[in-house]
């Protein structure tokens, strides 16, 4: 008789225990909202696993941004985002998630999630056209830009693009029309933004756009209209940024992770063709650039390129550069990376840098030594086309300068 109830028990133990275990699991997809700079940036986050195997992501498009480490305790939550040195930390209660994250800009911020629905987004009322490029008028930049250049691609209500910059781009932004307007957003672990546009009758776009930047409110028009009311082109990237004399070699001399000293008179560097890229690991656009240039130095280094990037970081990332660490990690980086040194002293010891403002920014030199360009920027697969003819473009002098002469002048 013993036996039996003990038996019995065993197999009603998981009837009683399988509510509880259900109500703490916290896997699947969630509706959330990061309060930046109190604005409201609705995003989707996506979870995995449980107790001490839980992994968490965010997306940028089709891209996902997911956690190194995560676990749930109790219903305490932590994620580890180590490419952005950044960590969610929160509660989950009664279905609902609520903490912050942080730091972006060295401060934490307010993130709350529900459970996603399942539920197709429906458009409010009959979403008008609004595909394709569009320039920006009304642009406040501090790089002098006076014309930013806006990618949008619509499927009836449903909407996705971005907006590019000569620094990059916003990342793909998504969303849907409703009530005369289309609400996009986007939030992949940096640069938080929501964008609204509400078309106009005369053919024009009333864009409010909320971000790392601050707040902007521009007038959206199509590029012909643009250049027939006067307002330039967006700012070229290739032309942005010069040398101070293109005769002479851009020299740098700084330590890598190990504290090795590299130079541009190192003999690894002569008779190559070198890309030296200024950059962050801070920098969302540098994420954006990074796994293209590990593609590129994988694909053609055999036949004599090389790539030197030249990371700016706070000063504890200096000391202890473990961000940079794991953003070499992430996107398989085997080119040469050393520390610059604190990113407000970049301007003073790129010497050689007419311009210079944009992260991040890669100089081309030639097998001779000498700089035959520069690049500023890189946008996200979120600009679309623009993204591929970039890359093509970049490949394309990659190329051209490969095949050049290969004696040395240096």
């Amino acid at each position: 008789m013993r036996k039996l109830l003990t038996a019995t028990l065993f197999l009603l133990a998981p009837l009683f225990t399988s509510p509880a275990a259900r109500a703490q699991s916290i896997a699947g997809m969630w509706d959330a909202t990061i309060n930046f700079n109190d604005t409201e940036i609705p995003f989707k986050m996506g979870i995995s696993g449980d107790g001490a195997n839980v992994k968490g992501w965010f997306f940028n498009g089709d891209d996902k941004e997911i956690s190194n480490r995560g676990k749930l305790e109790n219903g305490a939550l932590e994620l580890d985002f180590d490419s952005y040195l950044a960590k969610l930390t929160a509660t989950v209660k009664d279905g609902v998630i609520e903490g912050e994250y942080g730091p972006i800009l060295k401060k934490m911020y307010k993130v709350t999630a529900t459970r996603a629905t399942g539920k197709p987004v429906v458009a409010g009322g009959s979403a008008p056209s609004v595909s394709g490029q569009w320039d920006l008028e009304g642009v406040a930049s501090s790089k002098g830009e006076k014309t930013w250049r806006m990618i949008l691609r619509q499927s009836g209500g449903e909407i996705s693009g971005a907006i590019l910059r000569v620094d990059g781009d916003t990342g793909t932004l998504t969303g849907s029309f409703k009530d005369g307007k289309f609400v996009l957003s986007h939030f992949s672990g940096s640069r938080p933004a929501l964008l609204i546009l509400k078309p106009a009758s005369d053919g024009t776009i009333d864009v409010s756009l909320s971000g790392l930047h601050g707040f902007s409110e521009m007038k959206a028009v199509r590029p012909a209209e643009a250049r027939a009311k006067g307002l330039p082109e967006p700012t070229d990237a290739d032309l942005h940024t010069t040398v101070k004399d293109p005769k002479a070699p851009f020299a740098f001399s700084f330590p890598d992770l190990n504290g090795n000293v590299v130079s541009n008179t190192d003999a690894r560097f002569r008779g190559k063709v070198v890309l030296i890229n200024i950059t962050g690991s801070w920098c969302p656009n540098c994420h954006d650039e990074a796994p293209f240039l590990a593609a590129m130095y994988n694909k053609y280094h055999d036949q004599g390129l090389e790539i030197v990037a030249l990371s700016f970081e706070e000063a504890d990332q200096l000391t202890n550069p473990t961000r940079l660490k794991a953003f070499i990690k992430e996107y398989g980086i085997k080119y040469t990376v050393l520390l610059g040194g604190e990113t407000n002293s970049a301007k003073e010891k790129l010497t050689q840098a007419v311009n210079w403002d944009a992260w991040p920014t890669t100089f081309f030199v030639g097998r001779d030594g000498l700089v035959r360009g520069a690049h500023a920027g890189f946008p996200s697969p979120g600009s679309g086309e623009l993204y591929k003819q970039e890359k093509d473009e970049f490949v394309a002098k990659v190329e051209k300068l490969l095949a050049e002469n290969q004696t040395s002048r240096r």
